[in-house]
């Protein structure tokens, strides 16, 4: 895989010291690729989201730390980094203490607004808080109040040595628990694609749906590579790291043109997206029958995602909001650090 995010000699300072909670497991390995310290929290009986880092299945750089909770509270921190509500509402008063919890903060937005689309309010209503989003859509939707906000895109990165074969006939769809997560992910939207054109899921539960299982993180992108393309079936949610890893592996990726898809999949040139299922069936098969052309598409997936979803632009990205807040604070308001749990 590349290396950590690239920063100029005159951007690098000291490494800062980023507490935050294990959500998303291919997010934090993305997240740990800018030059800061990560720690985690962990309970003993490792249950979400006090899981801290586990075995896992993913390449933990040297830079990801698990700490007990019982020790947090004794900690030097120098940024609070939320990612769900009921952390930010409940979980910060609990393992925090209120020194800490006065430290300069940011909350992560990982989703769009469910209980409505245009009129939710962010549970975060606070001017000294910033609120990154994902996407540009995520943020166009939630009804921030007076928080301040900033969109920081993904970054994502693939083996070098691994490219786009797509000598299988057919389409790949990776989408965790996706039975369970049913319209919202597109359940349905999947059912009826896949009794038209050969398409396999993978993904955790994937077996609920009748698909091929979960495939360990450090395989994934060899497996997607040998696809003709890559299908979204999601209507509603951020756009997926999964798409964008299969864009930088050069495979052409189909979708429905909701959310943000539409900004990353351009028509012609690195997919195909639209709102008619139907349409997309006709385009998936023209793939099928003709390598020629999804190859073509997949080069300008490619070329896409190196533009705009490099892992060196994510961690500059990220950086800078660092910075940015910390700078504000000026100084560590928590006492000296002492000896952290190491990681498993």
């Amino acid at each position: 895989m590349a290396g950590r995010g690239s920063l100029r000699d005159d951007e690098r300072m000291e490494p800062l010291r980023i507490f935050t909670w294990h959500v998303h497991g291919s997010y934090l390995l993305y997240l740990s690729q800018m030059p800061h310290e990560i720690f985690v929290p962990v309970r003993p009986d490792r249950r979400n989201p006090y899981g801290g880092l586990g075995p896992g299945p993913f390449p933990w750089p040297a830079n990801l730390h698990e700490i007990p909770v019982e020790d947090i509270p004794r900690q030097q921190f120098d940024c609070i980094l939320f990612q769900r509500h009921e952390q930010y509402l409940n979980d910060q008063y609990e393992i925090l203490s209120p020194e800490q919890r006065r430290l300069p903060r940011i909350f992560l937005e990982h989703d769009p607004p469910r209980e409505s689309p245009t009129d939710t309010r962010h549970a975060v209503d606070d001017p000294d808080v910033l609120l990154v989003h994902v996407t540009h859509f995520n943020a166009l939707m939630w009804d921030a109040g007076r928080t301040p906000t900033r969109v920081i895109e993904h970054g994502v990165m693939v083996p070098e040595h691994i490219r786009y074969s797509g000598e299988l006939e057919r389409g790949i769809v990776v989408v965790n628990h996706l039975a369970r997560r049913g319209r919202r992910l597109g359940a349905d939207v999947f059912e009826q694609v896949r009794a038209a054109v050969p398409l396999d899921l993978v993904g955790m539960a994937a077996e609920e749906s009748a698909g091929l299982g979960e495939v360990p993180h450090d395989r994934l992108p060899e497996q997607v590579a040998r696809y003709r393309f890559f299908f979204n079936p999601i209507r509603y949610t951020s756009l997926g790291l999964a798409v964008l890893e299969a864009m930088m592996l050069g495979v052409p990726v189909v979708g429905l043109a909701t959310t943000e898809m539409v900004t990353a999949i351009e028509n012609g040139v690195s997919g195909y997206v639209h709102t008619d299922v139907g349409t997309l069936i006709e385009r998936m098969r023209e793939l099928l029958t003709d390598p020629g052309e999804a190859r073509r598409l997949g080069e300008g997936a490619r070329r896409v995602a190196r533009e705009r979803f490099s892992i060196e632009r994510f961690a500059r990205d990220w950086d800078a909001a660092i910075r940015l807040v910390t700078a504000t604070e000026g100084r560590r308001t928590v006492a000296p650090v002492g000896t952290i749990g190491g990681r498993a």
